[in-house]
Order: C-alpha cells, then sequence, then structure tokens
C-alpha cells in the first residue's frame, strides 16, 4: 500500500515538474564581472519597451528570470540596474529555456554566446551590424563630409554597406527560414529592385525602383500574428510607409490604413495596436487636412465597435466619436458652416440691447427674443461675403502670435488685391472687449469685413475648434473650405495652388 502511494505520489511530482518545464519559462545570463545587484527582462511592443520579470538578487553575474507561463515570441532585452541596455535577444516556442554567456564591458556584445544555434545567428546578425556603423565612423573621420565630393564618398560608402547588409539579411532569413527571428529579420529588411531598368536617356528607371519598393515593402509580414509588434523594427517600419511611401494625401492614406487593418484579426493586439496608433498619430497631425483620416477612424472603427478594448477608460471612446462629430463640419472640402455675426460698426446697437452686460445663457437668449428683428437686421453672414476667396481669421487683440499674425495678414492682404485677386477677409474677434477690438481696428487700419459675435450666437469657438488664435481658414467662391490652420505666409501659395486647380 506504501508503495502504491509512493508511485503515485512521484507520478503527480513527475506531472508537476513536467508541466512547469512545458508552461514556464527560465532564461540564465551569466554576465562575468557584472557590478549589477539587480536587472529587468523587457519587451519591445510597437513604440513601447515593457517591463516583464525582474531579478533582484544577482551573484557573480549570473543573472536568472523564471516564471510559470511562458513568454510570448519577442525580442527581449537585458536591462541594467541602472536602465540602460544591455542586449538583445529574442524569445520563441523553442527558446523558454535559454541560456546565453557573455562578460561585461566593452565586449559584451563581441563575447554574446548561447545554447541556441539560432540565437547565436541572430548575435551574428547584431555584431554584424555594429561592425558596419563603427565602419561608416571610421571613414567619416578620414574625410571632411562638409565638402561635396567627400559627401558624395560617403554616401557611396554608406550605399555598399547598405547593400552588404541587405545580402547577409537575405541569407539570414533563408538559413533561419520558419523562426521567429527570421520574420524579425525580414520586417528590417529594405526591398531593392536590384536589376533597374534603364532610360532612354541613360539614367535608371526611378519610378520602377518605388513601384517595386512599394509593392514588395509588406511582403511575409504576419499581420495577424502578434508576436509581430513585439520587436523595435515593425513601428520604424510603419512610421517609415505612411511617411515616405504612401502618396501624401489623407484620401490615401485612408486606403492603406484599411488595406492593413484588414490584413490583421480584429481584436487581436497588433490590429488595437494599430487602430490606436492611427487615431492618435492623425488626430495631431501638423499636416492639413489630415485631421479627415483622424474622422475615417473614428467613423469606422470606434462607432461600430471595431475598435473596443482598445483603451482600459471606455470613456476614451466616446470622447474620439465626439471630436470626431466636431471636425466633421469643418473638414478640408466641407462647406464652411455658417456664420451669424455682429459687424465692429453695430457693437454700440447691441450693446444698447444690453447683451454686453449678459451674464447667463437665460438672459442672453431672453435678450435674444425681446430685440428679435433688431437683432436679425444687424446680423452679418458668412454668406453674404462675395469673393472668389474668403479668408476666414479668428482671432484675439490680446494674443502675442495674433500681434504678429494679423498686421502680416493685412499686407497680405493688400499684396494679393494688387495682384488683381478677388479677396476678402472676415475678421472675427472671439472674445467680447468691444473698446479693446474697437481701438485695435482703429490703430492697425483694419479695412476688412471686422466681425464679432455679439450676440453668443455661434459659440465660434466650439464651431471651427478655435482652441487657440489665431485660426486662418481660406474658402473658395462656394464657401467650401480648401484649406485651414495655415500661416500667412503660406497664402499666397495657396491661392497659386487653388487658382491653378481651377
Amino acid at each position: 500500500m506504501k508503495k502504491k502511494y509512493f508511485l503515485y505520489t512521484l507520478s503527480l511530482f513527475l506531472f508537476g515538474w513536467l508541466s512547469n518545464a512545458q508552461n514556464g519559462y527560465k532564461i540564465s545570463i551569466s554576465l562575468k564581472n557584472c557590478p549589477d545587484t539587480l536587472a529587468y527582462l523587457t519587451y519591445y511592443q510597437f513604440d513601447k519597451n515593457l517591463l516583464k520579470d525582474t531579478c533582484t538578487s544577482i551573484k557573480n553575474g549570473k543573472i536568472i528570470f523564471e516564471g510559470k507561463s511562458k513568454l510570448q515570441k519577442g525580442i527581449y532585452t537585458l536591462v541594467s540596474q541602472q536602465k540602460s541596455i544591455y542586449f538583445d535577444f529574442f524569445v520563441d516556442e523553442n527558446s523558454q529555456n535559454l541560456e546565453i554567456e557573455t562578460e561585461y564591458g566593452q565586449n559584451l556584445v563581441k563575447n554574446l554566446t548561447s545554447n541556441s544555434k539560432t540565437q547565436n545567428n541572430f548575435f551574428d546578425y547584431i555584431r554584424f551590424i555594429g561592425k558596419q556603423g563603427v565602419e561608416l565612423q571610421e571613414y567619416k573621420s578620414k574625410v571632411n563630409p562638409k565638402t561635396k565630393q567627400d559627401s558624395l564618398l560617403v554616401l557611396d560608402k554608406q550605399k555598399s554597406l547598405e547593400k552588404d547588409l541587405l545580402d547577409i539579411e537575405e541569407k539570414f532569413i533563408l538559413a533561419n527560414k520558419g523562426t521567429y527571428i527570421a520574420d524579425v529579420v525580414n520586417l528590417k529588411t529594405e526591398r531593392i529592385l536590384k536589376n533597374v531598368p534603364m532610360l532612354s536617356n541613360g539614367k535608371k528607371d526611378s519610378i520602377a525602383e518605388f513601384n517595386y519598393y512599394k509593392k514588395h515593402y509588406w511582403d511575409n509580414v504576419d499581420f495577424k500574428d502578434d508576436a509581430t509588434v513585439r520587436n523595435p523594427f515593425f513601428n520604424i517600419k510603419i512610421k517609415k510607409y505612411f511617411d515616405q511611401v504612401v502618396y501624401v494625401h489623407p484620401d490615401s492614406v485612408t486606403v492603406e490604413i484599411d488595406k492593413m487593418l484588414d490584413k490583421t484579426i480584429t481584436g487581436s493586439l497588433i490590429n488595437k495596436i494599430l487602430i490606436g496608433y492611427f487615431t492618435h498619430n492623425y488626430e495631431t497631425s501638423k499636416i492639413m487636412g489630415f485631421d479627415k483620416i483622424f474622422i475615417h477612424m473614428a467613423e469606422k472603427y470606434f462607432k461600430t465597435g471595431k475598435a473596443n478594448g482598445i483603451y482600459n477608460d471606455e470613456s476614451i471612446v466616446g470622447k474620439i466619436i465626439k471630436r470626431a462629430e466636431k471636425l466633421k463640419p469643418i473638414a478640408i472640402g466641407s462647406k464652411a458652416p455658417e456664420l451669424y455675426l455682429i459687424k465692429a460698426q453695430d457693437i454700440e446697437q447691441v450693446n444698447k440691447m444690453g447683451f454686453d452686460k449678459a451674464n447667463t445663457s437665460e438672459e442672453l437668449t431672453n435678450l435674444y427674443y425681446k430685440n428679435q428683428d433688431a437683432v436679425s437686421k444687424l446680423f452679418y453672414k458668412l454668406s453674404d461675403v462675395v469673393a472668389d476667396y474668403t479668408v476666414l481669421a479668428f482671432w484675439d487683440v490680446d494674443c502675442g502670435h495674433c500681434q504678429k499674425e494679423i498686421p502680416k495678414l493685412v499686407d497680405e492682404y493688400h499684396k494679393l488685391q494688387k495682384k488683381g485677386v478677388d479677396i476678402k477677409v472676415l475678421s472675427v474677434y472671439t472674445l467680447f472687449e468691444t473698446d479693446k477690438y474697437q481701438k485695435y481696428i482703429i490703430d492697425h487700419k483694419l479695412d476688412w469685413i471686422n466681425t464679432y459675435d455679439g450676440i453668443h450666437f455661434n459659440n465660434v469657438v466650439e464651431k471651427y475648434d478655435v482652441y487657440s488664435t489665431p485660426v486662418f481658414y481660406l474658402l473658395d467662391k462656394n464657401k467650401i473650405i480648401k484649406a485651414k490652420r495655415f500661416g500667412v505666409d503660406q497664402l499666397e501659395k495657396l491661392i497659386e495652388v487653388l487658382a491653378k486647380e481651377k
């Protein structure tokens, strides 16, 4: 009976041990002469480096990270006590029990070895990249990059090194085909057309080069595998694609985003990260008109529930949708929302009605209905402006930037008029200190259409998203928004482009 009980207990122990061995991980790193008493295990996730584990008892350079659940596929990093990176390595389903050896100091990367052949191949690849960097720096130190001839020599040297790297990467991917690390290096590898056709003028066909580059940019990249985002190259590759490869136009970018997200699994990590990245990136984009992409993201992914689970705080989803709804009526290509304004010359009449003294929305409403007929006669509407081009200028007398830009706009306005451009400026003062406003108009000879929201009828700040001043919109004769949030020095060029479009 005791023998049977012993065997039963032993079998349970062995089952538990085997189960932990199969499901857990153990990363053993021997870092000779390591001065640290603790170290961190981190991993890449798109544009972040996240903490996975901490070793709090380093003895004789022996660093051990251990856990009961398997590590997810990805590029991991040994980080020092001072939060600096020692080196990167990869983990996949075949390297959950990994041993790495090296020594602290200048030869750290040079002496990296592992119990995994594929890991050693990756270390060789890292060493090759480092060697190339040193070689390029040494070459630069021997020439003078400031001279045209030497800068061309440096460029030739760089191209030669890049070609060598491409050859190494292609061999690495082929030799390690089917492994996670081959997929990672594939992400970094550039797609170069090797036999570029020549044009009749003897020059290379750059269009053919670009078309090949764009067509093959995402070759063999698995958008259904979440491990794709757990390396330092994916974020860089995404950014480069949308900054340098895709045609810089909101419609083109939108098409490419949708094509990419269609390759992912809805609700997967990579799907959530990309939706979050594109939404934030184009909401905050400085490129004129790219808020149209943000609006698209809100409508296609957040309104439909396809973006559920991206944020821990679900109220963020509501804020994104609300922000998009606010921006949609004032997107480039939309008809500018109507405005009912009061001209500066009619300020006294409005003040006599008591609007300058009203403190609550109820008081304003009562005053409006009491004086509705008189107010209606005073309203000057945006649609009343008749011109080929209308500059809608929202500004504030006390705004420091406005004090620089408004005088420049006056000069630009007069210059364009002298050139025969049919242009008008509808100036909208965003506050209600009318004495200051009237004085500024006189002092600076603002001979355009000067208005303000004297009846508090429009809420121009919300309607036209004027969260800071000045804000300029350029409208065509049909009051279609053609440009917005531009600098005065861009106005003439914008009108030239619009004239060519016509």
